[in-house]
């Protein structure tokens, strides 16, 4: 397979972000996995593998039997050395984010400058086009592969918080619910997620490696900012829907592409997303917090990034928090 023969890098544009056409690229890469190329991919639900409720549900429901009954299994044995696996595992996330968010930037750069936001949010023609589709669909089957994150926690005996397993179980099935839901929207929550993936995976990457990185904390404030965005313009798609469909006498900006079922999905899903989030950030790294976060520990309601090793986790107990450093000496379980 001859890559080199679609390589074609002009100067940089509205319609080549990146001066090289990466998409010709891709398309030949899908082919050559799949048998036929991107540019003919299309989503039908009961026939694309992990296209039903049933396919989605089934797999997350799988994901907590094995980590819940994993993490028992494991009480009988030392924890795994998964060093290697690790940074494998890490490394093949970052490229894959990387390289989904640069795909996503060539297609949507064009018709953001050229249309407009709300055309590229709320009109199909603008937030759902073939392309984003195969994109959407992609990036929806990397949440799955995502679930090792947890299987790897476990094996290696670190705690299994509540935070990170319903995030985990969660994201995978908001991505299905917008993809058959077809919301134009979605590309904002998705290429938001993508680039956070991309800085955290790199870090866990990283710390695997046993390189200290002081920016942990701030991927906490970027998944933060990335919820506030994502809800801001979910919610702005939603009302503009809903509006325009059983209240035209409201102001509305006009009519927004996308099934209801997806939007108070999207609503609900990054709604608790974001309280989530901000009370991990509250418990972990503010001093006022101390007090809260002892209790929010020791009573469940939330716990700290399974991400820590004991020494945080007794730190935070303890009423010291991050103040003492404790919460800098972490690494990917």
């Amino acid at each position: 397979m001859d890559f080199a023969k679609l390589v074609d890098i002009q100067v940089p544009s509205v319609d080549r972000p990146f001066g090289l056409h990466l998409w010709p690229i891709f398309n030949k890469a899908f082919e050559y996995a799949v048998g036929y190329p991107a540019d003919q991919f299309k989503f039908e639900q009961g026939v694309t593998p992990m296209s039903t409720l049933k396919e989605s549900v089934a797999f997350i429901a799988t994901y907590y039997v094995i980590i819940f009954s994993g993490r028992e299994v494991m009480k009988n044995f030392a924890p795994a050395q998964l060093r290697t696996l690790f940074q494998i595992h890490n490394f093949v996330l970052t490229a894959i984010s990387a390289i989904l968010l640069a795909l996503f930037i060539e297609q949507l750069a064009p018709t953001l400058i050229n249309n407009g936001i709300f055309y590229t949010i709320c009109n199909k023609d603008g937030g759902w086009t073939q392309p984003l589709v195969v994109l959407y669909y992609l990036n929806y089957l990397t949440k799955y592969v995502e679930l090792l994150d947890t299987v790897f926690l476990f094996l290696k005996k670190k705690p299994l918080t509540f935070l990170h397993c319903y995030h985990h179980g969660a994201t995978a099935f908001l991505c299905y619910t917008q993809l058959i839901g077809s919301t134009a929207v979605s590309w904002v929550p998705i290429t938001l997620n993508l680039g956070v993936h991309v800085v955290m995976y790199w870090y866990y990457f990283q710390a695997a490696r046993g390189v200290q990185v002081w920016w942990k904390q701030w991927i906490t404030r970027l998944q933060i900012t990335q919820f506030v965005i994502d809800l801001f313009a979910v919610y702005f798609a939603s009302y503009t829907y809903f509006t325009s469909t059983y209240f035209p006498n409201m102001p509305t900006f006009g009519s927004c592409a996308g099934e209801e079922f997806a939007a108070f999905a999207g609503c609900g899903i990054l709604s608790s997303y974001l309280f989530l989030f901000l009370s991990f950030y509250a418990a972990t790294y503010k001093r006022s917090g101390k007090r809260a976060a002892r209790k929010s520990i020791s009573n469940g309601t939330i716990a700290i990034d399974p991400k820590f090793n004991d020494e945080a986790v007794a730190a935070i107990r303890n009423g010291k928090g991050a103040a003492n450093g404790g919460a800098s000496k972490t690494r990917k379980a």
